[in-house]
């Protein structure tokens, strides 16, 4: 598959492959769960991430989130495609927070769900996550 940016075609397995590499670095000493993710913005430029677990477990960081943090504290904000995967014979879907961070910057990204037979399913955010949260913006209170 290959993911249309505005300048270029980004093939999808590329995206895959740099997703597998990113879990290779995961510190998941609790769970023994590695997941790697990478995201590609509109400008052709992937960022990996890895999850981080910690001993007290609600500080854990997700891969996608590691991968999109990176990519923000770097300046961007328009993002194409995701990848993830966590070498399980079952496809590695994204937690319920990634998507709903995901989808502040982006409802309509692509999702790419790898498994460890290299295939794949694709998605997008809004499929994964119909309702996402949504602020109303403030009103006076006048």
């Amino acid at each position: 598959m290959l993911i249309k940016l505005p300048n270029m075609d980004y093939p999808g397995e590329k995206l895959l492959s740099l997703a597998r590499a990113a879990r290779e670095a995961a510190y998941a000493p609790y769970s023994g769960f590695r997941v790697g993710a990478a995201l590609l913005t509109t400008r052709g430029l992937a960022y990996k991430g890895c999850n981080v677990e910690n001993a007290s477990f609600g500080l854990t960081v997700c891969a996608e989130r590691v991968a999109l943090f990176k990519a923000v504290s770097e300046g961007e904000r328009e993002f194409a495609a995701l990848a993830v995967t966590a070498g399980t014979v079952e496809y590695c879907l994204p937690c319920g927070a990634c998507l709903q961070v995901l989808a502040e910057f982006n409802p309509q990204l692509t999702v790419l769900m790898g498994n460890s037979r290299g295939e794949y399913l694709e998605r997008r955010v809004a499929e994964l996550l119909p309702l996402a949260f949504r602020l109303s913006p403030v009103r006076n209170r006048d």
